[in-house]
């Protein structure tokens, strides 16, 4: 059964260029980690690359996803995340907000509290934050202004991200896996996550069932410093005991 799966991903990704991991669960019935462990053997054989979700043949732009592409992808299933995660937010809350599309999106989901902070190094998010309650509080972390999602990180941001503390950090993904943690695709937005994690209380990732299986080329932190993980309903329940298994919360939006 093992040759012959990896032989049939083989002939998919030669055909169609491009495999989701998701795609590739369905269809042979097996968990997120085994096709992920057959990504892992297939590239090194050299038959692929693995990227956000999936794989492309060899010779296919691996970089992440473009800002506006992100922001578009999965829209309903952010939406869910977001108002899921909103819902873990308390009244005169301090939050690290970091960046990302469901990060972003939770923010604005975030119009009905009161008295919160949030301390953020998006600029998209510190903009939704207060077009959806003028009355947030809301502090822009300094630094190098990144193109595309028009974040900042950099030594400047790190630098001033170490004289703040909050009750909890919601935080993105580029990829959850238990043996690897949480990863991300830069290594300075990998640093400002690593920071905001270690400054708070709780950590709360959002993240749809894509990035799951996935290794970023960046490390930000072990599952053992996550408590809660808000995903969407696709992740199967198999996938999210493990996790619970580790001690974490998993919260399905539905």
């Amino acid at each position: 059964m093992l040759q012959e799966r990896r032989s049939k991903i083989i002939q998919k990704i030669q055909q169609t260029n491009v495999v989701k991991v998701s795609d590739l669960m369905e269809e042979f019935g097996v968990s997120i980690e085994t096709i992920r462990r057959d990504l892992e053997y297939l590239e090194e054989k050299n038959y692929l690359k693995r990227v956000y979700g999936g794989a492309v043949k060899k010779g296919f732009n691996t970089q992440e996803p473009a800002y506006k592409r992100r922001e578009i992808e999965k829209e309903d299933e952010k939406k869910k995340i977001a108002v899921a995660a909103a819902e873990l937010v308390s009244d005169g809350d301090t939050l690290f907000m970091d960046v990302g599309t469901t990060v972003l999106e939770t923010a604005r989901q975030l119009g009905s509290k009161k008295r919160i902070t949030v301390i953020t190094n998006s600029t998209l998010t510190a903009q939704a934050l207060i077009e959806v309650n003028p009355e947030n509080r809301v502090i822009l972390l300094g630094g190098e202004l990144r193109n595309g999602d028009l974040s900042v990180s950099g030594y400047l941001c790190d630098n001033s991200l170490e004289n703040f503390y909050a009750d909890k950090a919601i935080i993105g993904a580029g990829g959850i896996t238990i043996e690897s943690g949480i990863t991300d695709y830069h290594l300075a937005e990998a640093n400002t996550r690593r920071l905001m994690i270690r400054h708070s209380d709780q950590v709360i990732i959002v993240a749809d069932s894509s990035k799951f299986g996935v290794i970023a080329m960046n490390r930000v932190c072990p599952v053992s410093d996550i408590h809660t993980i808000v995903v969407d309903g696709s992740l199967p329940e198999k996938e999210a005991q493990r996790y619970r298994d580790k001690g974490l919360r998993v919260c399905f939006a539905r």
